[in-house]
């Protein structure tokens, strides 16, 4: 809701001092991206804790768990043929 007032107050900011509707279009489009990027970069930022823990689980997980030997290779390896 804040975001579509911030639009909305830099529309009417724009269209009072002036601005061609070229130049107002122009400033929403930089405004746009602007915002987003900034929005991505708070999402990444409020993500990476979790990211971090993630890498560190699997991390764990792999230095605990042993590799099992497989059971085709180990049956029949030392087995006589007939």
């Amino acid at each position: 809701m804040l975001a579509v007032l911030f639009v909305l107050g830099f529309f009417f900011m724009l269209l009072l001092t002036g601005i061609s509707l070229l130049g107002m279009v122009a400033a929403l489009v930089v405004a746009f991206a602007l915002m987003m990027l900034g929005g991505l970069l708070t999402f990444v930022i409020k993500m990476l804790p979790w990211l971090i823990l993630a890498v560190v689980a699997v991390w764990i997980y792999r230095a605990v768990k042993q590799p099992e030997k497989p059971v085709y290779k180990s049956r029949y390896r030392n087995r006589r043929l007939p």
